[in-house]
């Protein structure tokens, strides 16, 4: 069935989320406060990982008889490039703001008026679950093949932040499950247009672009507005737009 993975995945959310409010009703203020510092660390940790895996490249050379390590890296200057031209392009169109609109809107809907953290909880949430190549290549093979493995396992893992970011940050968080529907439902549906796109290269800017826009997120859960990351997303269309040149 082509879409169950952005279905299974939106699920995924929205339960992680449930429970992760139930859990959050438990803890103190100031526990919720240390661990949303701890989600902000292992949020910088993934997201490291992740870049790392796409810049640094490691030949093995065998020179009489001996095996070496030829540690090189790559994608550097895309990368800058990328967010600099991408940044400023969200700075001129005010991503972070319409981001914070679409979750005003959805506070007064929902309901939630008097949460003053629901924005905050929705953004961040928001733009860790939906940034990434698991997305877009996970919604490509659904469309094309109907293969939604790579959705399953995004599922686990957002089952898993969305569960712990709710029950420090609040029920904002359950509301990313519309954010990651509405993208990942799309790029299924228009997969067979996209896909020709998403080159070896393409996907490998995309991860390590997007890699950094999750380390921005990290970044912000430790020391709040540090960055406007919305603004900085577009770096992402610009790392793909490189591999095509």
């Amino acid at each position: 069935m082509i879409g169950l993975g952005t279905i299974v995945n939106t699920l995924a959310i929205v339960i992680g989320g449930i429970l992760g409010r139930i859990s959050g009703r438990l803890l103190k203020q100031r526990y919720q406060e240390t661990v949303m510092k701890i989600i902000g660390f292992a949020v910088i940790v993934m997201a490291l990982g992740g870049v790392f895996s796409q810049m640094i490249v490691i030949d093995i050379v065998q020179t009489n008889g001996n095996l070496s390590a030829d540690i090189n890296t790559q994608g550097t200057l895309m990368m800058i490039t990328s967010l600099a031209l991408g940044t400023f392009v969200g700075e001129v169109l005010n991503c972070e703001h319409l981001f914070e609109r679409f979750g005003n809107w959805l506070r007064q809907k929902s309901g939630n008026q008097e949460d003053n953290q629901f924005i905050d909880a929705f953004l961040t949430a928001t733009l860790t679950v939906c940034v990434g190549a698991m997305a877009v290549l996970g919604s490509i093979q659904d469309g094309l093949i109907g293969d939604p493995n790579t959705l399953f396992a995004k599922a686990i893992l957002d089952f898993i932040i969305i569960m712990i970011m709710t029950s420090a940050l609040g029920k904002g968080c359950i509301y990313s499950a519309i954010p990651v529907a509405l993208f990942q439902g799309t790029i299924t549906l228009l997969a067979q247009f996209i896909a020709p796109i998403m080159t070896e290269t393409a996907v490998s800017n995309l991860s390590l672009v997007g890699n950094v826009c999750i380390l921005c997120v990290g970044v912000n859960l430790i020391w709040p507005k540090t960055i406007r990351v919305a603004n900085v997303l577009p770096a992402i269309l610009f790392a793909v737009l490189f591999a095509l040149i």
